[in-house]
């Protein structure tokens, strides 16, 4: 092995210009200084891995069935260290300091690992990083092994399928500051000795099925906490009020009761606040107004009753604000909000006690993306907005609107998601011109009329979901309707529509529900509908339809019901067709 001698050092030794005449003593201590820094260089370039840890990620790869990530194919050799195992990092002495196994975002479902983690990983002494995330297959529980890893900053085990309960054992890792636990099936209660975490800064233990009560009021350098989509239970703790640097917490779809707690009051340098879907009761208190870092506020689906402060006005950072499904009620605010909120994107205040009649002009007037004002007792004819182009998703549906359609889309060129239904709105679907990015149209219970073909000739090809049932359209299903390669969801149910089922509707290969029930269609259920493999949900019912129903899947795994009230439809599930 070769060394080149830096260029510091270079100088050091042999300019004659720096260095002044010197004795063999310090000629002596030089020497044995470079040769210090060779023997250094020379380790560091060697790494050879230590055996213990060897041991330890080939007992982790002995647990492991299958792995179609391809990663642990490189866990081959004697070096963990230098031998390209990926996801292995180590220190200058040859010891593991970091496993990094994550599934690219990007791959498909086919990419996992099965199996379960392995004890042995628990003998790392020097490990600092541990992520093991996206392997959906790998289960098992948490080795109690864990607590042993003293030096360990972050463990990650997000998206896999572990079991069990979470081990208290876990806060013994004096050096923890992440841990995220999150899209597992862990069970139990969250460790209250989890309080010992003196150093942890995010703790994310969402998408599971962990019970009982929070208890973390004393991890006083706590940034981020999610706990959403558990089964948390009782009181928001008022100790949570004590984490003053919290950014993030979101306690959203548990099973959390009472009032948001005056604590929260604290929370100064608090962005993020998610309680929506829980059993919350009481009231929006006024100081929602102080906590001036706020930039996201997600209350909906709870119990709250009484008004809106008008202290919310005062949020300058505040850009999403989600009141939705709970039980606000009259007056709004309106004059402090139109002077506030100048940072507001997104409003929700769908299905409260509201009765608006118009929406307020502080609304219609913002340069807004979302508008979700459904159920609030609006009356008279579709809004108009003065910025209409930054408008992306606006949802109007159980309201009391009139009159015709076409005008609110001229305006809306961005739109994305439109849901007006459930209205009296009139109007001929030719009329209607679509913009070219519109994902979502649900236009369902109104009293649309014309041609379904007038409908399509003006939608873009990124139509996902198409929701017109119950109107008064007529004319047949066009087989221009193949051209919606994006189409998920087609329900046209509970009109007037006549004809055939064209042959191209099998040609929709992302088509998931299909609903042309109570229609006069005749003819026969077309064979290419076999071809769209992610049907989920058919309903044929009450038409004019005959033959045999094509036998294959999806189609003859619905069940009868799905077929019913047809002139002559036979074959799985309904009776055999007659022979002859």
């Amino acid at each position: 092995m070769t060394f080149e001698i830096p260029s510091p050092l270079q100088n050091l030794i042999f300019s004659k210009n720096q260095i002044e005449p010197t004795s063999k003593m310090q000629i002596s201590t030089w020497v044995c200084k470079i040769l210090i820094i060779f023997l250094v260089c020379g380790f560091s370039q060697a790494q050879i891995c230590s055996e213990g840890d060897r041991a330890a990620l080939i007992g982790f790869k002995a647990r492991i069935l299958k792995d179609t990530t391809g990663a642990l194919s490189s866990w081959r050799g004697k070096d963990c260290c230098g031998g390209g195992w990926e996801g292995i990092q180590c220190d200058l002495t040859g010891r593991v300091t970091q496993i990094m196994l994550q599934r690219p975002a990007d791959k498909d479902s086919g990419v996992y690992m099965k199996g379960i983690l392995s004890p042995t990983l628990g003998d790392l002494k020097f490990l600092e990083i541990l992520v093991i995330s996206g392997m959906k297959r790998l289960s098992g529980t948490i080795p109690s092994s864990f607590s042993g890893l003293k030096r360990l900053t972050q463990l990650v085990l997000e998206d896999n399928s572990i079991e069990g309960t979470i081990p208290s054992s876990l806060s013994q890792l004096p050096l923890l500051q992440t841990l995220s636990l999150s899209g597992n099936h862990l069970t139990g209660p969250i460790p209250p000795t989890f309080q010992n975490l003196s150093k942890l800064a995010q703790l994310t233990l969402a998408r599971n099925s962990l019970s009982g009560t929070l208890a973390l009021g004393k991890l006083a350098h706590l940034q981020y906490l999610d706990v959403n989509n558990n089964m948390l239970s009782g009181l928001i703790p008022v100790a949570l009020g004590q984490l003053s640097e919290l950014v993030f917490l979101d306690l959203s779809n548990n099973r959390l009761a009472g009032p948001i707690p005056n604590s929260f009051s604290n929370l100064q340098k608090l962005q993020d606040l998610s309680l929506n879907n829980n059993l919350l009761t009481g009231q929006l208190p006024p100081w929602i107004g102080q906590l001036k870092s706020l930039a996201t506020l997600s209350l909906g689906y709870n119990q709250l009753i009484g008004q809106i402060p008008e202290s919310i006005s005062q949020l300058q950072n505040l850009w999403n604000l989600s009141l939705s499904r709970n039980s606000f009620s009259d007056p709004l605010p309106n004059e402090a909000l139109s002077k506030g909120l100048p940072s507001l994107l997104s409003i929700d205040l769908s299905y409260n006690k509201f009765n608006l009649g118009t929406i307020p002009k502080w609304i219609t007037s913002r340069q807004l993306s979302t508008v979700n004002l459904a159920g609030c007792n609006l009356k008279g004819s579709l809004p108009f907005f003065t910025k209409p182009d930054s408008l992306t998703s606006i949802d109007l549906s159980d309201n009391h609107f009139i009159g015709g359609i076409s005008g609110l889309f001229q305006k809306l060129s961005s739109l994305q998601n439109a849901k007006l239904s459930n209205n009296q709105l009139k109007g001929n679907l030719s009329e209607i011109k679509l913009p070219s990015g519109l994902a979502l149209l649900d236009l369902h219970s109104n009293q649309l009329s014309g041609l379904l073909s007038g409908l399509l000739v003006s939608t873009g090809r990124f139509l996902e979901t198409v929701d017109l049932s119950n109107n008064q359209i007529m004319g047949t299903i066009p087989s221009t309707i193949s051209k919606l390669v994006e189409l998920k969801k087609l329900d046209v149910s509970r009109n007037h529509i006549t004809g055939t089922i064209p042959p191209s509707l099998g040609n929709l290969s992302k088509l998931e529900w299909l609903d042309i029930s109570i229609n006069s269609i005749g003819g026969k259920i077309p064979t290419n509908l076999l071809m769209i493999r992610q049907l989920r949900h058919v309903n044929f019912r009450a038409n004019k339809l005959c033959g045999e129903i094509p036998q294959g899947r999806p189609l003859n795994i619905f069940p009868s019901a799905a077929y019913a009230h047809n002139f002559c439809l036979c074959g799985k599930p309904l009776p055999p067709c007659k022979q002859g």
